[in-house]
């Protein structure tokens, strides 16, 4: 099918890009991968009047170091966080995670900034951000500010982003050295969209683990952060049976839909599952 008429408009700079976002109204739409928003206006289910197209925005780009942080412009393509060196070397879950979104031809063009500001419970990166305590840098009119990712998500398509805002930068914290990590993932097909999924961050030492985070993919409203699943975690040598109780705890908080991926109580098993896998990967290893 064919979108509804629109303005198209390139901004150079984020300042320029948030005046336009600004002075067009809520009908104006940013536009970063695209891969989201097009295939919605092909069905018309998405009309905006106005794309702002924040492909030529330099300062939107790129991977860095900043002090205990890795800073990601926003449109940071999936296939950038693959080939990073600093990223497979500190924080190496990006590129499992990215390796698994949607397929090659996506993984150019489809950016970072897309996958998380979009609010789609769906994307795999938003519990990722969630498992490693990320904050997200929201530009405007009025300046900067930065919100956690574990308090941006509100609903499904529902953040924490105002009328006029973008995201320009998601600083993610540097996980210690030696610590273990894992994304897995359940779909249909290869880039599909997960029927459940779970991110792991842990550090082990004298077999039992001193911290954990876990993130889950797809099985609520919005990516679940596993706090009191974590929890139970900390401090276990990750033996079966509190594995068992800790993904329990992680079940008890999930609320997924029943559709073509399988019934609600199928999808909140297969959450469990995979988180199962993904700490038997992280344990392996954490050093």
């Amino acid at each position: 099918m064919i979108p509804a008429a629109f303005v198209y408009h390139r901004p150079k700079s984020i300042a320029e890009a948030v005046a336009l976002l600004s002075d067009l109204g809520e009908d104006a739409r940013p536009l970063s991968g695209g891969h989201s928003l097009i295939p919605m206006m092909k069905l018309r289910l998405a009309k905006p009047s106005d794309l702002v197209d924040l492909g030529a925005i330099a300062e939107l780009k790129g991977i860095r170091e900043d002090g205990p942080d890795i800073v990601i412009g926003a449109t940071t393509t999936q296939h950038d966080l693959l080939v990073s060196a600093l990223i497979a070397a500190r924080a190496p879950i990006l590129v499992e995670a990215a390796s698994v979104i949607a397929d090659p031809q996506v993984r150019y063009l489809g950016t970072i900034g897309g996958n998380v500001a979009n609010g789609d419970p769906g994307n795999d990166m938003p519990a990722v951000m969630l498992c490693l305590g990320a904050t997200f840098q929201l530009s405007g009119r009025g300046g900067e500010r930065h919100v956690a990712a574990r308090d941006f998500y509100q609903g499904a398509y529902f953040t924490a982003l105002e009328p006029g805002e973008i995201l320009s930068a998601i600083r993610v914290p540097i996980p210690p050295t030696g610590h273990g990590y894992a994304y897995e993932k359940l779909k249909r097909k290869i880039g599909d969209y997960a029927t459940a999924a779970a991110a792991v961050l842990l550090t082990m030492a004298e077999g039992r683990a001193t911290t954990c985070s876990i993130g889950l993919t797809n099985v609520g409203e919005t990516p679940l952060w596993a706090e009191d699943a974590a929890r139970i975690l900390v401090g276990s040598s990750l033996d079966p049976a509190t594995v068992k109780r800790a993904v329990a705890a992680a079940e008890a908080i999930t609320s997924p839909a029943s559709d073509t991926r399988g019934p609600a109580a199928y999808r909140t098993k297969m959450a469990g599952v995979m988180l199962s896998r993904a700490l038997e990967r992280a344990r392996s290893r954490a050093r």
